[in-house]
């Protein structure tokens, strides 16, 4: 694995543990973690929902980002497929997996039957 992998796993996990401590200090219907920790849950980001609103919207795109990220970087180190218009058809070979090892296709059945 390469350095800039290991970084983008390190702020994927930061990210995803953010987003769900952030979502849980959030103002819904009822009170939510937020409201377990009394005021200072209330005032961690300040009295209107605009400052906790941006951070949740910045930290999740954050995170979508990274996922996409180390998909891309491990398509690359994997060697990638390409399943462009000029790839070739992969198609399976009846009874490949019944023969045993190093034994060709099976046999068609005889004539008249």
């Amino acid at each position: 694995m390469s350095l800039i992998t290991v970084l983008c796993y390190i702020l994927f996990v930061v990210a995803a543990i953010v987003l769900i401590v952030v979502v849980l200090l959030q103002e819904g219907r009822g009170g939510g973690f937020g409201e377990a920790l009394g005021s200072h849950g209330r005032e961690t980001f300040g009295v209107g929902s605009k400052g906790i609103n941006t951070f949740t919207g910045w930290t999740a795109a954050i995170f979508l980002g990274t996922a996409l990220l180390i998909h891309v970087l491990n398509r690359q180190a994997a060697g990638g497929l390409d399943l462009g218009p000029d790839a070739p058809a992969m198609t399976a070979t009846p009874g490949a997996g019944d023969a045993g090892a190093g034994a060709g296709p099976a046999a068609p059945p005889p004539a008249g039957q």
